[in-house]
């Protein structure tokens, strides 16, 4: 391959010596992105906002309420609240980058532009994996709780139905992503409107009745019933949950006024969710004690809704986690195309992955390359592995992100000038990459073993792949 360079001084040009359309603070209709073809900004603060609390809405609220309870005991609601925090701590300095550099490729393209093509590797090919991982769990979730709609019916299968859900809608959306962005950002903006809607009415119910209103108030637990660790493993197993703030990122280049609208989307995405989850986990464990509600398993939240408002309610949080698991799924094969996308621009990645249909203005074979792996690991049905191995790659480019950060406001290179900074620098950034790489220590050895085996070959691709091409901005 061609040993192509690029003037270090123009942060917008990719190894091709392509320019960027637009500046962070500006408004246009499309970003160059890959020879003459353009990804088009079709996608508002609505859709960014919609991306991030649909990405995370659905694992968090829909399959982790059990297995959190069952690990934590009622300290659960203590997992998802340093989860929010680490999430927090994160989304802000990825918001300062994202408006200095509002390109697809979202922290692949931070990092490498700051400190080097290793380091961009590693983690761009980690974030394309990683997100995999996260779609497949997702979709894994979907297929459990299409099963639950089936029993709730009556209706009884030979097989269970779990993992060709999961396979079945995880083709389906890879198609409709090929087909347009806009078809996505439509299908969250709905599905997430929906969500809120029955969640926001469902969780009201639920903490009028654990405080007494409705019956008699919830017999208090012991708050570490299962100790102090638990919450901490926990805490790294539930993490998954909070990858939708960096998949705005992953979009950026295809964001409407970028430097308004991305900081909002993913500050705002994290915020929202936070408060959902520890409200969810809380209704959850009066309804029910966490010994109990951990028994329940990837439907815990039905059993709730069951207990709390009947039948009806038990139908309506079924639609809802169908709905939920759809949406994480949905963001995030989106957002696991956009790396391979990156990725291959910047030859990373064979130049054939970032061709654009021009029909559709999608890459869609960055879109087949992430959509074809991920039916391979819906296909295995371990859902907390997968759970853990995404939350560790992310944690781990959500680490690096902070670094590069601190890095690019000492270097003070020319080109860089954000028009939003990350408040309380630079304890916040250094808070968020020190969270971020010590919630990786709470986790389980396997899924910390697959992280690492995925790290060193992202790792020995880019050396012996790609090790000629050279970013700019690399030190």
């Amino acid at each position: 391959m061609s040993n192509e360079r690029t003037d270090p001084g123009s942060p917008g040009q990719n190894v091709a010596g392509e320019t960027p359309a637009t500046d962070a603070g500006t408004t246009t209709e499309a970003t160059t992105e890959h020879d003459d073809t353009q990804l088009e900004r079709t996608i508002g603060l609505t859709g960014g906002l919609a991306i991030g609390i649909g990405t995370m809405i659905g694992a968090g609220i829909f399959v982790f309420p059990g297995l959190a309870a069952e690990n934590a005991g009622l300290a659960a609601t203590l997992s998802f609240a340093i989860g929010g925090v680490v999430a927090l701590l994160v989304a802000l300095p990825t918001s300062e980058l994202a408006t200095a550099m509002p390109r697809s490729g979202g922290g692949y393209y931070f990092v490498s532009r700051g400190m080097g093509t290793a380091y961009g590797a590693i983690v761009g090919l980690g974030l394309w994996l990683g997100l995999m991982f996260a779609s497949a769990f997702y979709l894994v979730g979907l297929g459990h709780y299409a099963s639950a709609v089936l029993a709730e019916l009556g209706v009884a299968l030979s097989f269970s139905p779990v993992i060709a859900t999961g396979l079945l809608f995880g083709a389906a959306l890879t198609a409709v992503s090929i087909g347009g962005t806009e078809n996505t950002a439509a299908i969250q903006n709905v599905v997430v409107a929906v969500l809120l809607v029955v969640l926001t009415g469902f969780l009201s119910f639920g903490v009028l009745d654990a405080a007494g209103v409705f019956g008699s108030p919830s017999a208090p637990e012991t708050f570490f019933s299962q100790g102090y660790f638990p919450v901490l493993s926990t805490a790294a197993l539930v993490f998954t949950s909070y990858l939708g703030f960096a998949q705005v990122a992953t979009v950026a280049g295809e964001i409407e006024d970028p430097g308004r609208n991305l900081p909002l989307a993913m500050v705002g995405s994290v915020v929202v969710v936070t408060v959902f989850y520890v409200v969810t986990i809380f209704v959850a464990t009066s309804a029910f004690g966490a010994e109990r509600l951990g028994q329940f398993g990837e439907t815990a939240m039905v059993e709730v809704a069951r207990h709390l408002l009947g039948t009806p309610g038990a139908v309506a949080i079924l639609g809802a986690g169908l709905l939920a698991t759809f949406s994480s799924a949905n963001a995030s094969i989106l957002s696991a195309s956009r790396a391979v996308y990156a990725l291959s621009r910047d030859a990373l990645l064979p130049r054939k992955a970032s061709e654009v249909n021009l029909r559709y203005g999608t890459p869609h074979v960055a879109l087949l390359a992430a959509g074809g792996p991920i039916l391979v690991l819906v296909a295995t049905g371990q859902v907390e592995l997968l759970a853990e191995v995404a939350s560790f790659l992310h944690l781990v480019m959500y680490g690096l992100m902070c670094v590069t950060l601190l890095v690019l406001r000492r270097r003070d290179p020319e080109w860089y000038d954000p028009s939003f900074e990350v408040p309380g620098y630079p304890v916040v950034p250094a808070a968020g990459a020190l969270a971020s790489f010590a919630l990786v220590a709470f986790m389980q050895p396997a899924s910390v073993a697959v992280g690492v085996v995925v790290m060193a070959a992202s790792y020995a691709w880019n050396r012996y792949y790609a090790g000629s091409v050279v970013l700019e901005g690399a030190i």
